[in-house]
């Protein structure tokens, strides 16, 4: 029997269809405990509300939240803002990701193109979001483009920061055993440096998303007129609080849905760790 075929006859193996098994119904358990907080918040403000021990005024119950989201819903006005604040979010990641990760190899693996360009990018990555905004609008005007701008900057620096130090970061040793092996060059990327950089890549990778969905709101105040940033800034205008909560709320719910899908993507090629969380 081949390599191939036995890798093919251990995965139908019941001890890998019970490893499986138990994996799933850790993550489902993982998802139940996670709505625990957030519901027991929820229940108790309600309760709050309604025994009259505060007004909710300001701090809408769960159930004008709920009705506020019935009606933007119903009305498809709230499917149009999640729509138009995920195409800049995902234009905006795809463009920060990419230039993030071709710039951070190079400059993890060349000395010297770490050495000529990463002074400045660290001195530009402290530079707050909001001092690009007059920039971009001046340069790109106040349409899409310069909103996936900001959103690419936001990405950039935290995927560039996170890929060029966990190629700096790989154990010598494991590039050692690739060169007594004769692998040199591509083979040696491929096979070494790829699979070692691999996990913080991906952390990086849902780091920057997180930023991405942080500069969005400040990319949707550039005079956007649609978006869940521009339902916070109506909401503020009328003096809505129920639609402000309602846009946070539903920011949160497609930013986690968002980082699970990069989690989802990306689990197939770190199948090879044996981490702490995995055993237990």
């Amino acid at each position: 029997m081949s390599i191939a075929e036995t890798n093919k006859a251990d995965i139908g193996t019941p001890d890998v269809a019970i490893a499986e098994e138990g994996a799933t119904r850790r993550r489902s358990r993982t998802f139940l405990l996670g709505l625990i907080l957030p519901l027991a918040l929820a229940i108790g403000w309600e309760f709050v509300v309604r025994a009259g021990w505060a007004e909710g005024r300001l701090m809408p119950p769960p159930r004008r939240i709920l009705a506020t989201l019935a009606d933007l819903a119903s009305s498809g006005e709230l499917w149009g803002h999640i729509g138009y604040t995920l195409w800049r979010v995902g234009t905006g990641f795809l463009i920060g990701s990419v230039a993030a990760i071709v710039i951070g190899a190079l400059a993890g693996y060349y000395g010297l193109v770490r050495a000529l360009i990463d002074p400045s990018i660290q001195a530009l990555r402290a530079i707050p979001s909001l001092a690009w905004v007059p920039l971009f609008i001046l340069w790109l005007g106040i349409f899409e483009e310069s909103k996936v701008a900001l959103i690419a900057i936001g990405v950039f620096f935290p995927v560039y920061l996170g890929v060029s130090s966990a190629i700096l970061g790989v154990d010598r040793k494991i590039v050692e055993v690739g060169r007594i092996f004769q692998l040199s060059g591509r083979k040696l990327v491929a096979r070494i440096l790829v699979p070692a950089i691999l996990p913080n890549v991906v952390l990086a990778l849902r780091t920057g998303l997180g930023l991405g969905w942080m500069f969005v709101v400040a990319a949707e105040i550039m005079g956007a007129s649609q978006g869940l940033g521009y339902l916070l800034v109506d909401g503020q205008q009328l003096g809505k609080p129920d639609q402000i909560v309602a846009a946070i709320i539903v920011f949160a719910v497609v930013g986690k849905l968002t980082d699970a899908l990069i989690v989802l993507l990306s689990a197939p090629f770190l199948r090879w760790q044996d981490s702490f969380s995995e055993r237990y």
